[in-house]
């Protein structure tokens, strides 16, 4: 998300250049970022700082409130360490920079290792759901931290004690 298309064209020339994985759809007006998000799968955001009607901070926010996780990237040539410490406080999940051509470089470093996280994230999210519909078909099943306190008690656990989950959670099994 650039204002200036010449920025845009450059940054996806160079990004989709570094790394084949990556495939950039851009946009010159931050206003269209949220309906461009609900309508394709988008893995991540680079946004510039200083934009006409929205800036960068004020769209990272944006695209927080409905995409709590998406990477976003604040990649902007008008910045300040200011800048920088907002960007980050408010939940990019990284700053960068413009300047030079090795900032792409960076830049799509910092992309691919990002939504690789988010990927794996996801990958062991269902893998536990999996994990957890297979549990819920036993006849019982609880799960214990290491303290040995209890951090998960299935319906059919609480049938069959008499305990039910909202009174165990969080207590010592012993």
């Amino acid at each position: 998300v650039d204002d200036d298309q010449l920025i845009c064209e450059t940054t996806t020339m160079s990004l989709e250049r570094l790394d084949d994985r990556i495939h950039v759809r851009s946009v010159t007006n931050p206003r269209d970022v949220l309906e461009v998000l609900d309508s394709a799968p988008i893995d991540c955001v680079v946004s510039d700082f200083q934009m006409p009607g929205m800036d960068g901070i004020e769209l990272l926010r944006a695209v927080r409130e409905e995409y709590p996780n998406l990477p976003f990237f604040l990649f902007t040539g008008k910045g300040s360490e200011d800048v920088a410490a907002e960007a980050i406080n408010a939940g990019a999940t990284s700053y960068v920079q413009k300047g030079g051509t090795e900032v792409y470089e960076q830049l799509a470093n910092r992309i691919e290792n990002a939504v690789d996280h988010r990927q794996s994230e996801r990958r062991a999210k269902v893998a536990q759901n999996r994990l957890l519909s297979l549990y819920e078909q036993t006849d019982g099943f609880y799960i214990l931290d290491s303290d040995w306190q209890v951090v998960y008690w299935n319906q059919q656990i609480a049938d069959r004690t008499g305990v039910p989950s909202d009174k165990i959670l969080g207590e010592s099994f012993w």
